[in-house]
């Protein structure tokens, strides 16, 4: 049995072998060599100074966006416009909630001002907590609607409030 090298083993030569040799009135001619081994990659042992790349090294921290506090006024305003959107939003579902569309609503409608009080500072504050927790709640009073309720006022918020901050804070104050 002959012993064979196979092409792209690692114990094959490392010299380019040619690819084909022709040989024309004591001239040889070769055509294109085939590479075996790529050439190693080589690495400085010089260490990375601060006069090399001094911006990559004086990294400064990001600066930290501080959102504005709530504004009372604002919370009241949109705590009443919510309540009146989400009652005509449910009103369409009546034969889910029953009797209990008012009860359904309070809980929503507090939830929801609560948020507006305390976390709400303007657009990149919309949180999903709230909207859960009226879910949760509901589900707590075994009232009916609870996904229903919850993702009528989440897609209310997603729709409005942001604009309705915008449009408060540009009008002068009266």
């Amino acid at each position: 049995m002959a012993q064979t090298t196979a092409l792209f083993s690692p114990t094959a030569t490392s010299t380019p072998i040619p690819a084909k040799i022709l040989h024309l009135n004591n001239l040889k001619l070769r055509t294109h060599f085939v590479n075996l081994r790529t050439p190693p990659l080589q690495f400085s042992s010089k260490p990375i100074t601060a006069k090399l790349f001094p911006s990559l090294l004086r990294a400064n921290p990001p600066q930290k966006y501080i959102y504005p506090d709530p504004i009372p006024e604002f919370a009241e305003a949109e705590t009443k416009k919510f309540r009146e959107e989400l009652v005509k939003k449910l009103l369409k579902e009546k034969e889910t909630f029953g009797n209990e569309l008012n009860a359904v609503v309070n809980i929503c409608t507090e939830i929801f001002s609560e948020f507006l009080h305390t976390e709400y500072g303007g657009p990149g504050t919309l949180l999903v907590e709230p909207f859960t927790d009226m879910m949760v709640e509901l589900k707590d009073k075994k009232l009916p609607g609870a996904p229903l309720a919850a993702r009528a006022s989440l897609l209310w918020a997603q729709n409005f409030l942001d604009r309705d901050w915008e449009i408060w804070n540009s009008t002068p104050a009266k």
